[in-house]
């Protein structure tokens, strides 16, 4: 995947390409099918389209007939046929595959269709028809070639968006900055109950408990324009955190064990993990079972980059809060499967650049001013032993580099074997994205007295900052490239987007530089047409990479 120049934008097209779009699905169908199919609502693709876990001949779409999303959808309790077409242009003038998947109702009318047979590294677009309702055309790309060791992979870092602490206008710059694909490590919704004080209000009457209150939560946050737009433009690799459930859980362990029993809360996890999966463009081997449901994988971008997604949830010991129960090795934040899947992963990698995505925080952050430590228990600094056992294997890893979430800040750092021990060697970087919206706009000057004092007691920390927003990463053979990009809002639909600070990554040189920081208040940028692009006239590439 080559990365797209700084400089290039995308540009609305109304006009012809959707025209065009609409005239050619007239023909789609012979008529005979046409006249056929059991007429559906409008609306009935109101959730758009999206596409995930990109291959180099395959590719996941995604869409789910909802006519009345908020509302367990509005389908009847039947299957439903749904045509799909994939196309070499935008148009659909050269089709290169088609068929049809059936929409069932045990799994919420989603549609999860795995492609094949594709070409390497190209763009594709694509679309769904169901009871003669068209659905809004979404744009893909494949991965590149096993053995493509050259080129560049541009990422967007996202994680925790919250609806009702804010719109999601980080999702406008990032469609015009043209990832390749976007990873996002958690926290897709918050399953927390309505606020009438809230930016936005949390539909229902309260948490979500059942599978269709989860579908209901899902489908409002996929009703967020921005959002269905950056769906709709680049495929989504995702792995989810605790806020999809129940805050702070681990695996079967609610976050408040005492007040309420295993076999009660096993049901709000089995309704959310399955109502994740119909929400998420992912393959059919993450059907959940239960309860339990597969999320770590791997993703290969040619001989550039290996990318390994962890799933740091359903695995875990509850996490500790003494540092004697964070440095015992049966504290586990992995499992015994998973971290040596992890270590198989590392240890055999072909790639240049071996990317793990967490979606908690690998580095260590002491909380105390001062002599002695009092580490944050809720990262890997819960599972002390486990995470210093994995950074001494980074010493032997080419090219380790976290990519993280969950904190709601920007929290960017050189990765050591051991954070007691200021001159330890470094063995990697992390970054840690901050929010898309959740803790909506903070208080700065609040935020810079609580954590500024703390900068001395972990100097490995490169860029801390509060602001709103995600990264985005330009992968080369030579080096990373990152910006931290920020909005100065998300308390409105519209927001400046600019770039808080610039830092390299050296290949075969463990650690991050700070190439360019702005000082506080001083990174404003352009002003954004409109955080909230709608999804039906989708921009159109200018200089189509292939």
């Amino acid at each position: 995947m080559t990365a797209a120049p700084p400089d290039r934008r995308r540009f609305p097209t109304a006009g012809a390409a959707v025209l065009g779009a609409a005239a050619s699905a007239q023909l789609w169908l012979p008529s005979t099918a046409r006249a056929a199919e059991t007429p559906l609502p409008d609306g009935v693709f109101a959730l758009g389209v999206s596409s995930g876990d990109p291959l180099p001949d395959g590719i996941v779409l995604w869409t789910r007939l909802a006519p009345d999303p908020l509302n367990g959808g509005g389908m009847p309790d039947e299957a439903v046929p749904v045509q799909w077409e994939l196309a070499e242009d935008e148009r659909f003038h050269r089709t290169v595959r088609r068929g049809t998947a059936q929409a069932r109702p045990e799994l919420g009318h989603s549609v999860h269709v795995d492609v094949r047979g594709l070409r390497p590294d190209r763009p594709y677009w694509y679309r769904f028809r169901a009871g003669g309702r068209l659905s809004p055309t979404g744009r893909t790309r494949t991965a590149p070639h096993p053995q493509c060791g050259g080129g560049a992979l541009r990422v967007a870092l996202a994680s925790c968006q919250n609806w009702q602490h804010g719109y999601f206008t980080p999702y406008a710059d990032m469609l015009a900055q043209d990832p390749d694909f976007v990873l996002f490590v958690g926290d897709y919704i918050h399953a927390s109950g309505p606020s009438a004080t809230a930016v936005r209000r949390h539909e229902g009457g309260d948490e979500p408990y059942t599978l269709e209150q989860y579908r209901n939560r899902y489908a409002q946050y996929r009703t967020d324009p921005g959002l269905a737009a950056m769906h709709a433009n680049a495929p989504w690799v995702v792995t989810f955190d605790d806020h999809e459930v129940d805050s702070d859980r681990a695996g079967e362990l609610p976050q408040d064990p005492d007040e309420r029993s295993h076999d009660a809360f096993t049901a709000w996890p089995t309704a959310a993990c399955q109502a994740y999966y119909e929400h998420m463009p992912v393959r059919a081997s993450v059907i959940p079972t239960g309860p339990h449901i597969r999320m770590h994988r791997r993703l290969e971008f040619g001989r550039l980059a290996r990318l390994n997604v962890l799933d740091t949830r359903q695995f875990r010991a509850r996490r500790a809060t003494t540092q004697e129960g964070a440095e015992s090795p049966s504290t586990t934040v992995l499992g015994a499967g998973q971290k040596q899947w992890l270590l198989d992963g590392l240890h055999d990698s072909p790639a240049r650049w071996n990317l793990i995505a967490s979606q908690i925080m690998m580095a260590g952050t002491d909380l105390l001013p001062g002599d002695g430590k009092f580490w944050y228990h809720d990262a890997w600094d819960g599972y002390q032993a486990e995470r210093d056992a994995l950074l001494k294997e980074f010493a032997g890893i080419r090219n380790p580099v976290v990519l993280s979430g969950d904190r709601h800040l920007t929290m960017i750092s050189d990765l050591k074997e051991d954070f007691a021990t200021p001159d330890s060697e470094v063995v990697g970087a992390e970054f840690v994205g901050t929010s898309i919206s959740s803790d909506g706009d903070q208080d700065q000057a609040a935020f810079r007295a609580r954590w500024d004092p703390l900068k001395a007691d972990n100097p490995h920390w490169k860029v801390i900052d509060a602001h709103r927003g995600y990264h985005l990463f330009d992968i080369r053979p030579d080096g990373i490239d990152a910006q931290v990009r920020v909005v100065d809002t998300v308390l409105q639909p519209q927001a400046t987007a600019s770039t808080l600070a610039r830092l390299r990554v050296e290949a075969d040189e463990p650690g991050v530089r700070v190439v360019r920081a702005a000082e506080p208040g001083t990174h404003r940028g352009p002003r954004l047409l409109s955080a909230s692009p709608r999804v039906r006239l989708l921009p159109s590439l200018r200089g189509v990479r292939s």
